[in-house]
């Protein structure tokens, strides 16, 4: 494995995420986690898949480098495993003989890229920061998405079918006869709705509506 060249320092920072690295080998661990370091990122080592899984890990942002071929469960195991419990990290996979048929199944499974060792530190530092990226921007839609969820929540039964509605296109009078009550109590509707799902125009209002996965069906 390469040397870290101290000009890497400032690719990425501390608070970017964590970096789980987990492989068998020692040396390995102990090498990527000085390598991780050296830019500023928090590593936490494991030396099996068992071993992480059996640990908490941090409400934060992540990826994880993960060896191939371990003992025991491979690293297609924890893959698995990983994704029934619903961990979601950016797996980086890492392989000391190239093997074809378990890269393919790694990335169509989700891995985010695939290096054979040795490996260039350049490289899989620009790997782990992208995969970081796309953890954090993964972990800021959902927030995002939830947030939207809860406030769909609070509507009532008739607040959410005016909402579906409305964000149809639908007009106050086609709401109206389309649910059997008058203009005016589809405008009170329709104002309590706006101000729930916390919208200051119909713009936003179709927005969040295609958010939350509304606006297509009638309940």
């Amino acid at each position: 494995m390469h040397h870290v060249a101290g000009g890497r320092r400032g690719l990425v920072t501390s608070d970017a995420g964590t970096v789980f690295i987990v492989d068998d080998d020692a040396s390995v661990r102990t090498a990527l986690a000085r390598l991780m370091r050296s830019v500023a990122l928090h590593a936490e080592t494991f030396a099996s898949a068992e071993e992480f899984l059996e640990r908490e890990h941090p409400d934060g942002p992540g990826c994880m480098v993960l060896d191939l071929s371990m003992p025991g469960s491979t690293g297609l195991d924890l893959q698995q495993d990983m994704a029934a419990a619903s961990i979601d990290l950016p797996i980086i996979f890492l392989t000391g003989h190239g093997n074809v048929p378990s890269s393919v199944r790694a990335l169509k499974s989700g891995a985010v890229d695939f290096f054979e060792k040795p490996i260039d530190d350049d490289r899989l530092l620009s790997a782990v920061k992208n995969a970081l990226e796309r953890n954090v921007r993964t972990r800021r839609e959902r927030a995002k998405l939830s947030k939207i969820r809860e406030r769909v929540a609070l509507l009532t039964r008739r607040e959410l079918q005016v909402f579906r509605l409305v964000v149809q296109g639908k007009l106050n009078k086609q709401v109206a006869v389309e649910l059997g009550m008058s203009e005016k109590t589809v405008k009170v509707h329709r104002a309590r709705v706006m101000h729930k799902m916390k919208a200051d125009s119909l713009a936003k209002l179709v927005l969040l509506a295609e958010g939350a996965g509304e606006g297509s069906s009638d309940s």
